[in-house]
């Protein structure tokens, strides 16, 4: 009977190991012994939004979230449950705040975050380096670094990039929904052509610092001409394949191509109109229809009207896999990651609700044949090699400069 399951899966070109090791003890193993890293979490800015600053300083994190209202998607027991080891922590505004207000919340969050990790030391532990991520996985601690999610959050300005860096921010989106000063949007009118002159310092120091270049919502232009001049690899913390699904947010093939020469990650991220061309046709056509409907309670009832009249798509568990799988194909294994934004969208694919069901996704991709390898790369070891690599370049560039040459040049 073995020997003939063995020449079946031979004939299909299944690997021996996805039928030798059923997929949840496969996801066991890799999960127990690599920190699951995921690139992007809105659960800072979701708690503020619902409870206020003050009272997310003190909220239980242990409460279900989806009694919440709106309903949650992390709370520390699903985050123990999913097998998170490792998170960037989103420290969002948005970018419709104007530029001191802007900073001054995000020094806020920043602050939140950091209340947390030191409110609830058993279960969280801040990580700046990769080494750190690994103690505090070792540790049984959810590794939590700082993410900015644009520019606009340190008001384009390098000095204040600074002041987040010294407090522990280890990367930085360069645009959200609209332009900054320096880099154009890829949900928005373009301003520059990419990114303006001053774009090159901003990248410059970046790497210099160590902060990991983030270009999840910039335009491809800005993808292409940072990667033109990044020295450290790059991170995309939360899009999808352009390939499968036709959205701005998602990354174009001449873009995962260009990955296996920088070095950098696609972080494929959960949220459903990236992953599903139908969810995001239907949200396009619901754009359209809230223009034709205008403002009001007549606009309203009619809003209702077309939804009842036009379901909305789900997206599926299914789906993310196939995202997943084509960087991997085109980009190379070594070059994809999870960043699922929990928290900072409405709902999430069925089968992916909340940060709990990361190792269902695992075991979908253990199905279709991933090896244990694999799935380590995907988890966390591609991400901790991204990070290991921005601090050499950082050190590189620190000595250089300490010892009077270029910055850049050996």
């Amino acid at each position: 009977m073995r020997w003939r399951a063995f020449r079946a899966l031979v004939l299909l070109g299944l690997p021996w190991a996805a039928w030798a090791t059923p997929p949840p003890v496969l996801v066991e193993r890799v999960l127990a012994s690599t920190p699951l890293i995921d690139g992007h979490n809105d659960w800072a800015w979701a708690m503020r939004t619902a409870l206020g600053l003050e009272q997310a300083k003190s909220a239980d994190l242990y409460a279900d979230p989806s009694a919440r209202r709106p309903p949650g998607h992390t709370s520390i027991p699903w985050l123990r449950q999913g097998r998170v080891g490792g998170q960037i922590w989103s420290v969002y505004v948005p970018a419709t705040l104007p530029p001191v207000e802007a900073v001054r919340t995000t020094f806020e969050q920043i602050e939140l975050v950091r209340h947390w990790i030191r409110r609830e030391p058993r279960t969280f532990e801040l990580a700046t380096t990769a080494a750190e991520v690994e103690r505090a996985f070792r540790r049984g601690r959810i590794a939590s670094l700082l993410g900015i999610e644009g520019a606009h959050q340190v008001a384009d300005d390098i000095a204040i990039l600074r002041r987040a860096h010294a407090l522990g921010v280890r990367a930085m989106t360069l645009a959200h929904s609209r332009p900054t000063n320096l880099f154009d949007s890829a949900t928005a009118d373009p301003r520059h052509g990419g990114m303006a002159p001053g774009g090159l310092a901003m990248i410059a120091e970046m790497n210099r610092l160590g902060v990991l270049v983030d270009l999840s919502h910039v335009s491809p232009q800005v993808m292409h001409q940072v990667l033109d001049v990044a020295q450290a690899p790059v991170i995309f913390s939360h899009s999808s394949a352009r390939a499968l699904v036709n959205h701005p947010r998602n990354v174009p093939d001449d873009v995962l191509k260009r990955l296996k020469d920088n070095g950098g990650l696609v972080m494929v991220t959960f949220v459903p109109a990236f992953v599903s061309q139908a969810r995001a046709d239907w949200e396009a056509r619901r754009t359209a229809q809230r223009l034709v409907a205008g403002q009001g309670a007549e606009a309203e009832r009619r809003m209702a009207e077309w939804e009842r009249a036009n379901p909305r798509p789900e997206a599926t568990l299914a789906q993310v896999a196939d995202h997943i799988e084509h960087v991997a194909r085109v980009a190379g294994y070594d070059h994809v990651g999870l960043g699922g934004d929990f928290d900072g969208v409405p709902d999430l694919p069925k089968g992916l609700e909340t940060v709990a069901t990361y190792p269902a996704l695992f075991a979908e991709l253990a199905r279709r044949g991933w090896s244990e390898a694999q799935l380590r790369k995907l988890a966390g070891e591609n991400f901790l090699r991204v990070l290991r690599a921005a601090e050499a370049t950082a050190r590189r560039l620190q000595a250089a400069s300490a010892g009077g040459t270029e910055a850049g040049r050996p």
